[in-house]
């Protein structure tokens, strides 16, 4: 095996098959724009294979298990969390992508590391954070942060443009300079709508007749059959051209249901009522450590002396929080220890 490895590179290999297998308008791995900092190619992966390694294996990645998706502490094992959303993103990203015959490595890399900036607490922290600081804190500008900047002990993922671009423009809003990010941004749409859909059927907010008639009736009446018609509408229509895009109607149903969704579940008050009390929780962090850097980690503190505008720094830290681990922070710093029990 020692002797055929010697004689055979597979990167190379993978890299001529991607020429073989993919349209022209795909991103090829060999045709990368490169790194920040150049390294040494691997021998058997090619470079968005190692990216959507890197990604599984950074510390970040494993703390959005611990991240609200929509509902903060649920009652139950089923809903999700940011990381079951990523992974379900990714899942929907990779069936197109190989089905249009593109990169589905770059794919799978930009669609697990979209979210890794996300902060404690869903969107709620998110609002919390830019509230607070007088920079306006993004979680997709934060996701490239992370593999930039914080992860590695200051030393980031080191990641090719490609996924960094995909990862900053993942937001409906943005604009991907690849198609796999193109894809990762709309399969986004279609995992989220759909299993939040799901997440409220499950908690008693909605119903499956509460959805937009209009909507199910060409989308489909359950969250299997919405996400299985949504693809196949986005292959179908984007098979042959150099974009990628649901047709008129299916994108218009898709935007409805997002609305009705924002209406009924995302601003619900039996959904959102303990919001407020994360805003307040994330807003009392903020101005202590605003206050007190000492009480933040020595890396933190070490980043702001080098230079670094504090508020960013106090987001970084913020931000990278799990639910759980922000709880205990307020805990620890504003609840007295003979409360706690």
């Amino acid at each position: 095996m020692g002797k055929f490895m010697d004689k055979l590179n597979l990167r190379e290999y993978f890299e001529k098959r991607e020429h073989d297998i993919y349209r022209p308008c795909a991103a090829f791995s060999d045709e990368t724009r490169g790194r920040e900092r150049k390294e040494d190619k691997c021998d058997i992966r090619t470079d968005y294979q190692r990216d959507r390694d890197r990604v599984i294996h950074s510390k970040s990645f494993r703390r959005m298990k611990h991240k609200t998706q929509v509902f903060l502490a649920p009652g139950g094992d089923h809903y999700r969390t940011r990381l079951t959303h990523t992974l379900e993103v990714s899942q929907i990203a990779r069936t197109i992508a190989r089905a249009l015959r593109l990169n589905e490595d770059l794919t799978e890399a930009i669609a697990l590391g979209h979210d890794l900036g996300h902060t404690p607490f869903g969107h709620a922290g998110e609002r919390a954070l830019s509230k607070c600081s007088t920079i306006p804190f993004y979680h997709n500008e934060q996701s490239v942060r992370v593999v930039e900047k914080l992860e590695k002990e200051g030393r980031g993922l080191n990641l090719t443009w490609e996924v960094r671009d995909g990862i900053l423009n993942h937001k409906t809003s943005g604009k991907p300079s690849t198609l796999e990010g193109c894809i990762v941004r709309i399969s986004d749409k279609i995992a989220y709508v759909n299993h939040d859909i799901d997440d409220g059927i499950r908690a008693g907010i909605l119903t499956e007749s509460s959805l937009p008639v209009v909507c199910t009736e060409l989308l489909g009446h359950s969250t299997r059959d919405r996400i299985n018609n949504l693809i196949h509408a986005l292959v179908s229509y984007s098979q042959d051209k150099d974009i990628i895009a649901l047709p008129k109607d299916y994108e218009e149903a898709l935007s409805e249901l997002r609305s009705f969704m924002f209406k009924d579940l995302y601003t619900n008050p039996l959904a959102k009522s303990e919001e407020v009390k994360a805003e307040r929780v994330i807003g009392m962090l903020y101005d202590e450590y605003m206050s007190h850097i000492d009480k933040m980690p020595e890396e933190y503190i070490e980043r702001i002396e080098l230079g670094e505008p504090k508020e960013v720094i106090v987001c970084d830290y913020i931000a990278g929080m799990t639910d759980n681990y922000a709880e205990e922070r307020a805990k620890e710093l504003f609840i007295p220890r003979a409360w706690q029990h």
